[in-house]
């Protein structure tokens, strides 16, 4: 290699160490962004983020590197055009010193290339990780990641979930994660996160990849224990039989809950807001093709004119993997385990009010919860503990930040403390002609209670199943949602 400071032939304006080096930027661009594609392209599922690996820093490195060449081609020809001393980059292979050169750059080069391929080929996998899709886009992910890790789906990936497959949901989810990358630059991003995902992988394909369609569950035993808002903290259980069933077949004859899936069945509906909240039209098409239709009073528009979903199993379980606790449940499963000593007076109350007061940033929360609940007790000597895991029920299901809790994502699982079932099982959902009514106010329809109430109460077994009384009075009409929030029962 020899630099020429008077050249005896014409003087080019492309050999110059600039240039030389923007084009191999450019090649390794170039390498990464076929390298990513082909990996894309016959992966298993899609990755939502590999839009922004392959179609945004890969070129940004080409276009960056084409950058750096036209002004290295720039300078030249400015120096040409000046008169100015020039420094070629010449290469002759005959000579030994440029012989070692030439290989010197050829090892660099395909070490590069290797660098390239390796850095692209982790970037991608962690790209669809989880530590990426909850960590690095932090705050508009946090509560979402946050109750993954205590779901039963947290060793799930969450692209395993929320990418379709095909080609429309391939270009879908690249888009998707461009507009994510711009809402995070931006802070453009709505808060909470909006619910339910529009974008996301039907759920036969999602649940159906581990949780066999066929498979009868039968019935399963349950117990849910609570703790009353009063100065003892009353224990009050229930001890019921679940009938789950299956999606093929009911359980020994009887209505099962997963009847809701059968494929046999067919049930629609229409929802009359983004979260299906409410669902004011049900259609049901039974086996042998009888179609019923069932509306409120309240709905009287056109089917043609609103989007007809068929049920599927995010219906129901539309928190499979993102649960944020209420704060009655989070208290009562704490004082359970012992982890809030239930003899402490008012304990229930006193932290539920604690956790549901208005807070602009955890960090004050965790403080004024803190502080509240010593001035509260100030001679208690159990109410540290209780405080440790009251701030630990905070941090998991309450995100003052991203204005994301229990009441901003509900379950409709059950209809404790939202509408879940009752949203169509409500008494409510009729028939045209009035002779046919979607079943409502039947505590033993899905489930049989064994026994409810505390201590002797709850050894009085009845396999054919006790009426549901509400404390001291039984009680049957009725929606609990309509009186249970979450937090404190509406006065």
């Amino acid at each position: 290699m020899r630099h020429e400071n008077k050249p005896t032939r014409r003087p080019t304006s492309l050999k110059n160490w600039l240039t030389v080096a923007g084009g191999v930027v450019a090649l390794g661009g170039l390498f990464a962004f076929v390298f990513l594609f082909t990996i894309d392209t016959f992966a298993h599922h899609g990755n939502p983020y590999m839009g922004i690996l392959a179609y945004i820093v890969a070129p940004g490195f080409m276009v960056a590197g084409v950058g750096v060449a036209f002004l290295g081609i720039w300078r030249q020809r400015r120096r040409i055009k000046l008169g100015h001393e020039l420094y070629e980059v010449s290469i002759d292979l005959t000579r030994p010193r440029d012989r070692r050169i030439a290989t010197v750059f050829s090892v660099c080069a395909a070490a590069f290339l290797m660098v390239t391929a390796l850095g692209s080929y982790h970037s991608y996998h962690y790209s669809e990780s989880v530590q990426f899709c909850g960590q690095v886009c932090h705050e508009p992910m946090k509560p979402e990641f946050t109750a993954y890790q205590a779901s039963p789906h947290a060793k799930i990936e969450c692209v395993a979930c929320h990418v379709g497959r095909g080609a429309e949901a391939y270009l879908k989810a690249k888009i998707n994660g461009v507009h994510q990358l711009k809402g995070v630059m931006t802070g453009d991003f709505h808060r909470p996160i909006q619910t339910p995902v529009r974008n996301m992988r039907a759920a036969q394909e999602i649940c159906e990849d581990c949780h066999w369609r066929n498979r009868d569950v039968g019935t399963i035993e349950k117990r849910f224990n609570h703790f009353l808002a009063d100065e003892t903290n009353t224990a009050f259980s229930v001890r019921l039989i679940m009938k789950v069933g299956g999606t093929a077949t009911t359980y020994a004859g009887l209505p099962s809950i997963h009847w809701h899936n059968n494929p046999s069945n067919k049930v629609e509906f229409i929802a009359a807001d983004r979260q299906r909240a409410s669902i004011p039209y049900v259609r049901h098409t039974a086996p042998d093709g009888t179609v019923t239709e069932y509306k409120t009073a309240e709905f009287k528009g056109d089917t043609a004119g609103h989007e007809l979903r068929r049920m599927d199993c995010l219906d129901c379980h539309n928190r499979p993997a993102h649960r944020f606790s209420s704060p009655n449940d989070a208290v009562d499963k704490a004082m359970a385990l012992g982890n809030i000593d239930p003899s402490i007076p008012w304990i229930k109350s006193n932290v539920v009010a604690a956790v549901i007061a208005p807070y602009s940033t955890e960090d004050e929360a965790l403080a004024k919860i803190a502080s509240r609940l010593r001035a509260q007790y100030p001679k208690e000597p159990k109410i540290e503990p209780a405080i440790l895991a009251t701030t630990a029920i905070f941090k998991t299901n309450f995100f003052p930040e991203m204005k994301a809790d229990w009441r901003s994502y509900p379950n409709n699982i059950g209809h404790k403390e939202s509408g879940g079932c009752f949203r169509c099982h409500d008494g409510n959902h009729k028939s045209a002609d009035g002779k046919k009514t979607i079943t409502a106010n039947n505590c033993n329809l899905c489930h049989t209670i064994l026994a409810q109430g505390n201590g002797a109460d709850l050894d009085k077994l009845d396999p054919k199943g006790h009426s549901f009384f509400h404390i001291d009075s039984i009680n049957e009409e009725f929606s609990c949602a309509k009186c249970h929030t979450g937090a404190f029962p509406k006065e």
